[in-house]
């Protein structure tokens, strides 16, 4: 079998890159000895093609696709959303057309469903994991991280993507809420994440440093109000640190009881429960990268044969995306 991975987010420091970084080196390392996997978006001699973003998506795959669809947002929260032109009417037309469907979560997936149409039995839940590297730090090692990104000794810490604002994931009305600890910022950032007021930004870390982080905090925080998987929390759940978040379907499918959850939207709540958290914080749940590859080659072996069977997506009879107005 010779698949061709479309590694070009893998180099990006937000969810989509961590989950497209360690995806892809446990498919290299779970891969079958008749198995090979080619960094490419240009499918051209490949049994299989898998896009694990939607930007990788195409309308016509010379082969049999594999698409990952990590949420559903832009179509959920049109109104928030300015992605809401053709280019991102075509993506979700491409993964209409796909054979496969990977999602992250069984919300996900009720997205899938109800928004663009896809039948269950294309969709394969694939759950994401804690990077091999987020474990537990010494102090020692928390001390030197802390000195370096000039970290204050007890905080609360926030992990994601800051180029651009995100409405769904609140990060303004967290800086803005009255707290106890202070409040870090990690990730890469825009112009407009340097106007939040008493905020430490980190900026983009390596692995190393943001386990430290993480193993430093009093409790991570997501006050988001929708979410295609969380996969800070199950890290900082890798690094021992307690977890509260926002009350959303799919932190609850992935977290159960191993986090506090508030009403989402009230980030007052948020802030008391997060004082109020405690170490040791239970463990991440027991799925690891080298479950979701295996399950990916099993994906991949599916698509294939249902190709072969002529069991295709019904091209002509995809609808439009709900909520992509056009």
């Amino acid at each position: 079998m010779r698949v061709a991975f479309d590694s070009r987010p893998a180099g990006e420091q937000d969810g989509v890159g961590r989950y497209s970084r360690c995806l892809l080196a446990a498919l290299q390392a779970t891969a079958d000895v008749d198995a090979e996997i080619v960094e490419s978006h240009r499918p051209r001699r490949a049994d299989i093609y898998h896009s694990p973003w939607l930007q990788g998506a195409v309308l016509r795959s010379p082969c049999p696709m594999v698409v990952t669809l990590h949420d559903l947002v832009p179509l959920k929260h049109r109104a928030e959303y300015l992605r809401t032109g053709m280019r991102l009417h075509l993506r979700y037309l491409a993964v209409q057309r796909a054979v496969s469907v990977i999602v992250p979560t069984e919300a996900v997936a009720h997205d899938a469903m109800n928004r663009l149409g896809i039948d269950r039995s294309r969709l394969a839940v694939i759950p994401e994991a804690p990077a091999p590297s987020m474990y537990p730090r010494t102090p020692e090692q928390v001390a030197t991280v802390r000195q370096r990104l000039s970290l204050p000794e007890e905080y609360l810490v926030w992990v994601g993507n800051m180029r651009h604002p995100d409405p769904r994931r609140q990060v303004a009305k967290l800086a803005a809420a009255a707290r106890q600890l202070p409040l870090v910022l990690v990730g890469p950032t825009g112009p407009w994440a340097h106007q939040l007021k008493d905020v430490t930004l980190t900026g983009a870390v390596s692995d190393d440093e943001l386990a430290a982080i993480y193993t430093g905090a009093h409790a991570l925080v997501l006050p988001s109000n929708d979410e295609g998987f969380g996969l800070p929390t199950v890290e900082a759940l890798a690094c021992s640190t307690p977890v509260v978040a926002f009350d959303v379907p799919a932190l609850r499918e992935v977290l159960g009881d191993r986090a506090a959850f508030v009403e989402p939207g009230d980030i007052d709540a948020l802030m008391e429960a997060a004082m109020a958290a405690t170490r040791p914080a239970p463990s991440p749940p027991s799925w690891t990268w080298a479950d979701a590859a295996r399950a990916t080659w099993t994906t991949y072996r599916t698509a294939i044969r249902e190709v072969s069977a002529g069991r295709t997506p019904a091209v002509g009879l995809c609808r439009p995306p709900v909520g992509a107005g056009l």
